[in-house]
């Protein structure tokens, strides 16, 4: 019976790649034997010669979370796992053993890798995810935005693998109640893994705190007095880049909300990766005031705030910098055009080259200045415009007014427009690339941020062709969703219905984090204005060969400059 528990579980559950270990398969054994004898009115305690049964060990395989956890192939992992190791640098191999350890005599630990893109985080968790999945044990892998989700094998979102409230203050809690099968996930995990940690707000991480020690005092005792409640937790990230998104809010509030100014900072170890290895060897070095640079030198230099800086008309401190000669695109006329012949020079030939436009884009501080790089894309794409319009209302439960369709007329809500959510009126063409604005299906790759190729075009559907993450190449079907703004700056709750889209030959700069692209834009009709901006943008490159920036200077002494915006106080070596 024991032999064969493996397959019918696996037609029961539906889930083909499922794995059980021996001692559950003796014990799913045992507990198909004590269902036969019930039948007869008797038990399996009523036979002493037979083992007894771990009702433990069998209720895990009807938690459709935690099958969804078993159904890796362990040996195939270990194998992954053994030749990433030797491909791991001094200082990751250090990280990798003192991670692992800590998994293996369940002793728990709270740590944050702290390194800037391209010194290999994400390769490093890959590596610390194998060993500990190849050893049967349980690995959470999320991100605080879609797009790093991706690159991880399994990842999700935080916000939806642990039900966390959108407006977290600091008494909030996740939505996870005891006995469910989300908290039996939490409590079999032996690690969790959070890339792109401080982009998130600190009473996020305090709110999971919070229910990982609640739920995790039923298997152990000690669990809330312990960080995570005794669970093995590792942060990663860089500091350098974009802090926590406030809006209306000013330098202090920002740093405040940063996880390293948390109560839990206490208890975490810092781990730091120096050496970048995404930025390409022998790169041609830029030139900064007369003198060669090292590339590498100068990107960290920007994040780290260390690059010169001067004052330029009423600003109160020093925040403008030099910028390199070699990126510096000069132009005679319009602007956006010519961000746009650098970086998209050869679309009308290439339009239909999946490389070709998952390796660049162009990046710029505001929203309203991507719609106007897009729409002069668009116009250079062949073929015509599909036009979709959205359908506009006030949530009824928002506002008790009989007079919201005088006040509020369908003009007046078709002209709102939120970051957080796609226009009234979306153009596209077949062959553009598009984001997505929300999670639609982590398992199928289908994140806030993941980039697609329109393949048609439909009333009611747009096919398209997903060119980043890992589920590169599969066809999908993008269907028109009801939407609220998170925003609050209404009086009442918008409820939109439109595809989840928009047009990505440019992007914010916000929304660039996490990728890497070989041909990066950098539009600045005006300088950038949060912390992190211009590091997290010319970071985004493997050379100087791949940037180009573009700004827009109507006063001649700000010509050759920009600014850059970097809170020093944040940075946990700091």
């Amino acid at each position: 019976m024991a032999d064969d528990i493996e397959y019918k579980r696996r037609k029961i559950t539906n889930f083909p790649k499922l794995k059980i270990n021996i001692a559950d398969k003796e014990m799913l054994a045992l507990e198909a034997i004590n269902e036969l004898l019930k039948q007869y009115g008797k038990k399996l305690a009523d036979y002493p010669g037979l083992p007894e049964l771990n009702t433990v060990s069998t209720s895990k395989y009807k938690n459709e979370l935690l099958l969804e956890e078993m159904m890796y192939d362990r040996e195939q992992l270990r194998l992954k796992a053994n030749e990433a190791v030797q491909c791991l640098n001094q200082m990751q191999r250090i990280i990798f053993d003192q991670i692992v350890e800590s998994v293996d005599k369940d002793i728990g630990g709270f740590y944050f890798v702290y390194g800037p893109g391209g010194t290999g985080k994400t390769f490093l968790w890959s590596t610390i995810i194998a060993r500990v999945r190849g050893e049967g044990k349980i690995v959470l892998a999320v991100a605080s935005s879609g797009i790093a989700s991706l690159l991880i094998d399994g990842g999700r979102t935080a916000h939806s693998r642990f039900k966390i409230p959108i407006d977290a203050d600091e008494f909030s809690c996740c939505d996870i109640k005891q006995n469910t099968f989300l908290a039996e996930l939490i409590c079999s995990t032996s690690l969790v893994i959070w890339d792109e940690a401080p982009m998130t707000h600190r009473f996020v991480f305090e709110a999971v705190d919070r229910t990982f020690r609640d739920i995790r005092s039923k298997v152990d005792p000690n669990a809330g007095t312990l960080p995570y409640g005794g669970l093995t937790m590792v942060l990663g990230g860089d500091f350098r880049q974009v802090l926590p998104v406030i809006p209306k809010k000013g330098r202090e509030e920002i740093v405040a909300a940063s996880i390293s100014k948390s109560r839990l900072w206490q208890y975490c170890k810092v781990f730091t990766l120096r050496e970048n290895m995404r930025i390409e060897r022998n790169v041609p070095k830029v030139t900064i005031r007369g003198e060669k640079v090292q590339f590498r030198d100068w990107v960290l230099s920007l994040g780290d705030g260390l690059e010169q800086t001067i004052i330029i008309g009423d600003d109160p401190e020093p925040s403008w910098i030099t910028l390199p000669d070699e990126v510096l695109v000069n132009y005679s006329d319009d602007a956006i055009e010519a961000i746009v012949n650098e970086i998209y020079k050869d679309l009308h030939h290439r339009h239909g080259d999946v490389e070709y436009l998952r390796n660049r884009a162009v990046l710029t501080p505001l929203n309203e200045h991507v719609d106007n790089i897009n729409v002069t894309v668009l116009r250079r794409l062949p073929g015509e415009f599909k036009v979709y319009k959205s359908y506009n209302s006030i949530c009824k439960g928002s506002s008790t007014s009989e007079a919201d369709e005088v006040l509020y007329p369908p003009e007046y809500l078709n002209s709102l427009k939120f970051s957080d959510m796609p226009n009234h009126e979306i153009a596209v063409k077949v062959g553009a690339p598009i984001m997505l604005l929300c999670n639609l299906n982590a398992k199928k790759g289908l994140c806030n941020g993941t980039r697609l190729i329109i393949t048609r075009c439909y009333p009611f559907l747009i096919e398209a062709l997903i060119i980043m993450g890992t589920r590169i190449g599969d066809t999908t079907y993008v269907p028109r969703i009801t939407m609220c703004p998170v925003d609050k700056t209404v009086p009442f709750i918008l409820k939109r219905k439109q595809f989840p889209v928009a047009v990505c030959y440019a992007m914010t700069v916000n929304k660039s984090q996490g990728q890497t692209v070989q041909n990066v834009g950098l539009y600045l009709p005006d300088p950038v204005f949060g912390h992190g901006q211009m590091y997290v943008a010319v970071s985004r490159v493997t050379s100087p060969n791949g940037l180009k920036i573009v700004t827009v200077d109507d006063n001649e002494v700000t010509k050759g400059y920009t600014k850059n915006i970097i809170h020093r106080e944040d940075n946990c070596l700091c």
